[in-house]
């Protein structure tokens, strides 16, 4: 008897060990919020990141929210304002061509290399007139970038047309 009932919980073990095995392998593998970290090997979290962080889209879509609260500052004559997110447009551009350097050489021609320093200056005279000007150049050196990189397109939405600089005084 004794034997009998060591065979029959030997078996019943068993049976339940191989059954609860056999559950867990069946089980759809559950979702993690590891997404880079579960990547199989460097190559693919790489992969995942270039995919993640985009192209020059993105900086661009930041450039506008930026040029925006530029415009909505100058208004406003905040010209603290105007210069953070003159330096912050900077900065999101030459982040966004780390992603593009293809789009480099326009982005500097057109705004960078000498035309946001005098944007710049406008803005640091803090003189009503001087900083539309300079908000002028900036929208035409946009503008100009985008139909050099074949994307003109982008010229032709309430972004540019709802910023244009009051009529000089």
């Amino acid at each position: 008897m004794k034997r009998y009932a060591l065979a029959s919980l030997t078996a019943i073990c068993l049976v339940g060990g191989l059954g609860y095995a056999h559950a867990q392998t069946d089980q759809p593998r559950r979702s993690s919020n590891g997404w880079l970290l579960n990547a199989p090997n460097d190559t693919e979290r790489f992969r995942l990141l270039q995919q993640y962080l985009r192209g020059f889209d993105q900086p661009m879509w930041e450039v506008g929210e930026r040029y925006q609260k530029l415009y909505d500052a100058l208004k406003l004559e905040n010209y603290d304002m105007a210069l953070y997110q003159w330096d912050k447009i900077k900065v999101t551009i030459q982040s966004g061509y780390l992603k593009r350097p293809a789009r480099k050489a326009n982005a500097d021609a057109f705004l960078l290399d000498q035309n946001w320093a005098v944007v710049d200056a406008a803005f640091k005279s803090r003189n009503k007139a001087k900083a539309w000007d300079g908000f002028e150049l900036a929208r035409n050196s946009c503008m100009s970038c985008h139909e050099a990189e074949k994307v003109g397109f982008m010229n032709n939405q309430p972004l540019f047309h709802n910023t244009m600089p009051p009529a000089k005084r």
